[in-house]
């Protein structure tokens, strides 16, 4: 194909290479936040503890992050606009049988099939953007990407205690068919095919991180019931280690990883890819335990804890299109750096006003400081991971960077479920609230953690 060709292609799809794909990815973060203002109503219908229902977030992150790579060679071989519609009607069918769930194993269960499912949509529509525009525009495109897919962001916890209150838990999935609809008629419409290179699937590299991380989370939400040092903690660390280092040495050997070693092998993208991973993990987890908190501790409604939400949540949707484009001018360092560092200064104010009995006013500076603060953070770490990689392999590239974001959600969550129950229960609003403080301060340092790593991004020299 020439590269005239090329380029006419790449200027024709453009804007629907941005738009469609944000559309899909707001769904999935939608998804994955507007079950959490619902968890609470969730539990007083199906029943479950802390560990139970922190499940129902986790088994969608856990498929989500084993799967994502697959749907990236999945995209190449078969066309990226065939596997983005398959998964669009996977996650739509997924969605519905969640909203019929009779009891939480089987809505544990069709929240899998949903992770599943949106592994074939987030790595190939990242993809699709960044290989519509020129390494030097990247961030601002990735930028535009994170701000309309931030919608989902800011809306999943208002939405969820909307639909909650205001109809039932049901609902919050009901959504999602009629936006997985919506978005595979603008597909079939506006979306042009394309296609990578041909790569076996690494299954055997699938199912070792996959399990591994079950059996991570595993341990981590049963150690403080169990005890740390309680052979059952003990067992499912060990195995969750021996996995982990019998699927980077698989990695290693195979001809076909699922996640080239040799992509860590640049500081940058090294750098930023943990720093992503600690960056949603902080996030997602500050999400998941605020809106219990903010029900189960301070007696707020469904919808008013999506309120609450909203002044640290909507920042992104403002603030992360400026920051792809401030990021492409002044480095990924620069923006993510003091962004994580904001973060977490926004989550320590915060633990520090729940111990107080402060007005709900009281904490809209502090959730603007820890909004703005990763609304820098969101475009600047994936456009630092790719920019570092080799133009012909930005689809692996983005398929290990949309891995990284969710397992950073699946590990945020199970540690700070484990930091709430060590310290805290549900049984009483005191009790909640002092688990939440010390999960919350959990949030912070995992934040100045990523804030700490993505010091190790040095500037790249972008072609233009």
């Amino acid at each position: 194909m020439s590269t005239q060709h090329l380029e006419a292609t790449a200027t024709r799809v453009r804007p629907s290479a941005v738009v469609i794909p944000a559309l899909s990815y707001l769904m999935v973060t939608l998804d994955a936040l507007v079950v959490v203002t619902a968890l609470p109503s969730i539990r007083a219908d199906l029943g479950g503890d802390p560990s139970g229902l922190q499940w129902v977030v986790n088994a969608y992150n856990l498929t989500f992050a084993a799967g994502i790579v697959a749907g990236a060679a999945l995209g190449d071989r078969f066309g990226r606009r065939r596997v983005f519609i398959a998964g669009l009607a996977g996650f739509t069918l997924a969605s519905a049988a969640c909203a019929l769930a009779p009891s939480l194993g089987l809505l544990v269960g069709f929240r899998a099939l949903q992770g599943l499912a949106a592994a074939a949509l987030a790595p190939v529509g990242l993809t699709l953007v960044t290989e519509a525009f020129p390494p030097g525009r990247r961030g601002a495109a990735v930028g535009l990407w994170g701000g309309i897919a931030g919608v989902g962001v800011a809306a999943g916890p208002l939405l969820g205690g909307a639909v909650t209150q205001g109809l039932d838990w049901h609902w919050v999935f009901w959504m999602n068919v009629q936006i997985g609809l919506a978005v595979i008629v603008a597909c079939l419409r506006g979306l042009a095919e394309s296609r990578g290179p041909v790569r076996p699937l690494d299954v055997p590299g699938m199912l070792l991180v996959g399990i591994a991380l079950a059996a991570l989370v595993n341990a981590l939400v049963d150690a403080p019931r169990r005890g740390w040092s309680s052979s059952h903690t003990m067992v499912w660390l060990a195995a969750a280690a021996a996995l982990a280092v019998a699927f980077v040495a698989w990695e290693n050997t195979t001809e076909y990883p699922m996640m080239p070693t040799q992509l860590f092998r640049s500081r940058v993208f090294s750098a930023a890819t943990v720093a992503n991973l600690l960056s949603s993990g902080a996030i997602f987890s500050a999400a998941y335990i605020t809106s219990e908190f903010f029900q189960l501790g301070r007696g707020d409604s469904p919808l008013g804890s999506g309120l609450r939400l909203l002044p640290w949540t909507v920042t992104p949707l403002l603030i992360a299109p400026l920051a792809g484009v401030w990021s492409d001018r002044f480095g990924a360092r620069r923006l993510s750096v003091p962004g994580l560092v904001l973060q977490a200064a926004g989550f320590v104010w915060i633990v520090a006003l729940a111990g107080s009995g402060a007005s709900w006013g009281s904490y809209v500076l502090p959730f603007l400081i820890a909004g703005t603060g990763v609304s820098l953070a969101l475009p600047s770490l994936p456009a630092a991971a790719l920019g570092a990689v080799p133009p012909e392999r930005v689809g692996v590239a983005s398929g290990v960077v949309n891995v990284a974001q969710r397992v950073g959600s699946v590990v945020g969550v199970a540690v700070i479920t484990a930091v709430f129950s060590a310290h805290g229960s549900l049984a009483s609003p005191p009790a909640v609230a002092t688990g939440f403080r010390w999960a919350l301060a959990a949030a912070a340092v995992i934040s100045l953690t990523g804030a700490f790593v993505a010091m190790g991004i040095r500037q790249v020299r972008l072609a233009r």
